[in-house]
C-alpha cells in the first residue's frame, strides 16, 4: 500500500506531508520513504487558527469557516503528497489541525481537529482518514498521544530502555524497555510557549535557531514559577495542548513574578523549562539513549541544553539516523496509522493512552470503493528501507 500522512501539530505554522509504500513480511512490515514536503501556512490563516484557540472566545461561523479552508490546505497537501508516492496513493491520513482538547481533572473527555476531510478526499480521489483521537478518548483514553505506536515498532529496546522525544509545540516521550509495557505522554511544552513569547517579544513566529535564547540568561524566580506546574507532577497517560500551555499562561506567570524580565532572558528561560522537563523524564526512565524529533531538533539552543542534561547518562541523537526525517516523523506515523485502521488493527496502546482496551482509530471519508484486506497478524516491528 502506499499512504500519504499529513501532520499540523500544535504549532500551526504549516502541513508535514510523507509518503510511503508499506509491505508486510511476516511479522515485520517494511516502510520504503517515497518523500516529504511541508506546507507552510499564511499568515491570515496562522491568525485565524490563534484567534480561536484557548482562552479565546469563538463562533461557530467561524469555526465552520475555518474547517473548509484547512480542508483546503490539507486537500493542496494531500495532493502534493501523492505526486511524492509517484502520482497514485491507496489512502490519505489528515488528522486535521487539533484546536481543542477538552481534558478535565486529568482526563480527556472530548477533542476537535478541523480540517474538512471530505475535501480532501474529493481533491484527491481516495479513502481519507481523519479524526483519529476520539475512539481512544470513548474508550476511556487521553487520544495523545498516538505516534508511539510508531515508536514502539521502530525502536529495538533489546539493548535497554530509549526514548523517542517530539519536540513539537509540545514534547511528548515514549519509552520502551525490555519486558514492560509501552509508556508515552505529553511531557509538557516545546515550542507552544517559545513560540507565544516570540510573538509577543519579537513580533515573529519563532525564535530562529534559538539565537535570541542563546543570548539571553536564564532567570531564576521565573524558572522556579514555571515548574511549579502541577501538571508536571502528575502520573501518565496524561495529554496536554496549548489549552494549557497559551500566551496568556506566560503573561500570566510573568505578572505573578512582579518584575521586568528582557526578551531574551525569557526565551533562555523557556528553552531552560523544556530541556529540564524532558531530561528529568528521560532521567526517571532511566534510558540509555533519547531520539529525538519534531520542529524543535532545528533549534540548536535545545539541542544542545539537552545534550548537556544528559551527558553521561543517555545519549541524544535524532531520527533521521534510523532513516525518518526529523521533520516528517509524525506525518510518516500517521501514515502507519492509516495503514493499521485501513486492516482494522488498533492504533493507540492502552498502556499510554489510558484506554481501557486498544481501539481501531479514525473515520474514513470514502471516495470510490473500499477495498480493505485483513493480514493475518499484526506487525511486530517496523523496518525503514533507505
Amino acid at each position: 500500500m502506499k499512504i500519504v500522512g499529513l501532520m499540523s501539530g500544535t504549532s500551526y505554522d504549516g502541513v508535514d506531508v510523507a509518503a510511503a509504500e508499506f509491505v508486510l513480511d511476516g511479522e515485520t512490515l517494511r516502510l520504503r520513504p517515497l518523500g516529504t514536503a511541508s506546507l507552510d501556512y499564511d499568515d491570515g490563516l496562522r491568525g485565524e487558527i490563534g484567534a480561536l484557540l484557548p482562552p479565546a472566545g469563538t463562533t461557530i461561523s467561524a469555526v465552520c469557516r475555518l474547517d473548509n479552508r484547512l480542508g483546503e490546505v490539507f486537500a493542496d497537501a494531500a495532493a502534493v503528497g501523492v505526486e511524492l508516492a509517484g502520482g497514485a496513493a491507496d489512502a490519505v491520513v489528515s488528522p486535521g489541525q487539533t484546536v481543542f482538547h477538552w481534558v478535565e481533572e486529568g482526563r480527556a473527555r472530548g477533542t476537535l481537529q478541523l480540517g474538512a476531510p471530505a475535501r480532501v478526499a474529493e481533491r484527491v480521489g481516495v479513502p481519507v482518514l481523519s479524526d483519529l483521537r476520539s475512539a481512544d478518548i470513548a474508550a476511556g483514553g487521553q487520544g495523545a498521544p498516538l505516534v508511539p505506536v510508531f515508536d514502539a515498532l521502530l525502536l529495538d529496546a533489546a539493548a535497554g530502555p530509549r526514548a523517542a522525544l517530539n519536540l513539537g509545540g509540545i514534547a511528548n516521550l515514549t519509552v520502551v524497555a525490555p519486558g514492560a509495557p509501552v509508556l508515552g505522554y505529553d511531557v509538557g511544552p516545546a515550542n507552544a510557549l517559545l513560540d507565544a513569547a516570540s510573538r509577543r517579544f519579537l513580533d515573529h513566529p519563532c525564535d530562529l535557531d534559538g539565537a535570541r535564547a542563546a543570548a539571553g540568561r536564564v532567570h531564576p524566580r521565573l524558572l522556579e514559577l514555571l515548574l511549579a506546574e502541577p501538571y508536571y507532577a502528575a502520573a501518565p497517560p496524561k495529554s496536554t495542548g496549548k489549552e494549557l500551555f497559551h500566551a496568556d499562561y506566560l503573561d500570566e506567570k510573568l505578572a505573578a513574578l512582579g518584575e521586568t524580565v528582557a526578551a531574551d532572558d525569557v526565551l533562555a528561560t523557556l528553552t531552560e523549562l523544556t530541556a529540564r522537563v524532558v531530561a528529568a523524564e528521560c532521567d526517571r526512565h532511566r534510558v540509555g539513549e533519547v531520539v529525538a524529533a519534531g520542529g524543535g531538533v532545528r533549534n540548536p539552543t535545545l539541542r544542545a541544553r539537552l545534550a548537556a542534561l544528559g551527558a553521561g547518562r543517555w545519549r541524544l541523537r535524532t531520527t533521521d539516523e534510523l532513516g525518518v526525517p526529523a521533520q516528517a516523523k509524525e506525518a510518516y506515523a500517521f501514515a502507519l496509522l492509516g495503514w493499521l485502521s485501513w486492516h482494522g488493527l488498533p492504533g493507540a496502546i492502552p498502556s499510554v493512552t489510558g484506554a481501557r482496551r486498544p481501539a481501531v482509530l479514525g473515520s474514513w471519508t470514502p471516495a470510490g470503493p473500499a477495498r480493505a484486506a485483513t493480514p493475518p497478524t499484526p506487525p511486530r516491528r517496523l523496518l525503514i528501507e533507505v
